[in-house]
């Protein structure tokens, strides 16, 4: 059984996310409620829970601001909260859970079993840390946590030269770092990297922009990158790399 606690500004909200933990979710109790950054802080101390439901956009503190002055954050955390562009990136990148209101049960669901998997300490604080270095270089997000079969790896995206898909996984070739596979898709990872960095040449490629070394002429052409790798680049691609890079 999971201790949790919910911290929203909104009452309706507090409510409903409860009542879906009642119904649906027989592993969690809800043990305290706080309605702002404040008293989530006070809540956390006196209660210890191992499970924080908390919304980001609250008046005077917000979630993020609140988590910063917690320091010792021995607990699980899923954000709650109203579409927010930055601010789902940030949690994205970071590899956090979170929950878009209204909050959709079975993906209410799935975050909890998701939690219930076995985790370290060690992992929860470099997600903290990742999370909060988001936060501190807005909007410039420059710090992502990859899932791989061994736990969460963190790295710079300066690091990162390609990423090629493996069927349901992805291989991600780095600057300084050995070749490793993600256990995420191509598609998942093109959604959430930087446009302005990063562009999908190809079904199988994405690649990191400033790691080109030249373009080659072709059919759709092709890209050497610095590393000495060459990757092809599809015909409907080729125009808007094109204009990408200037040419």
């Amino acid at each position: 059984m999971l201790e949790a606690i919910i911290i929203d500004d909104e009452l309706n909200g507090r409510i409903a996310l409860r009542q879906k933990l009642l119904d649906y979710c027989p592993d969690v109790e809800v043990i305290g409620e706080a309605e702002n950054g404040h008293d989530g802080i006070l809540l956390i101390q006196k209660l210890a829970p191992q499970l924080v439901f908390l919304d980001i956009e609250m008046p005077e503190m917000n979630g993020f601001e609140m988590l910063i002055q917690i320091p010792d954050k021995k607990f699980h955390l899923v954000f709650t909260t109203a579409y927010d562009h930055y601010a789902i990136q940030a949690i994205k990148y970071s590899a956090f859970d979170y929950l878009l209101k209204p909050i959709d049960i079975d993906e209410l669901i799935l975050t909890v079993q998701r939690i219930l998997l076995p985790s370290s300490q060690e992992q929860m604080t470099k997600k903290l840390e990742t999370l909060e270095q988001n936060l501190l270089t807005k909007p410039f997000l420059n710090k992502i946590a990859i899932p791989t079969f061994e736990g969460l790896l963190f790295f710079d995206l300066s690091q990162i030269i390609r990423l090629e898909a493996q069927s349901n996984y992805t291989s991600i070739y780095f600057d300084d770092h050995p070749k490793l596979l993600a256990s995420r898709t191509l598609k998942e990872f093109e959604e959430i990297l930087p446009t302005d960095i990063f562009f999908r040449l190809h079904n199988s490629h994405i690649i990191n922009l400033h790691f080109i070394k030249r373009y080659l002429k072709g059919d759709g052409g092709q890209v050497e990158m610095k590393s000495g790798d060459y990757v092809f680049i599809s015909r409907r691609k080729k125009e808007e790399f094109l204009k990408r890079i200037g040419r």
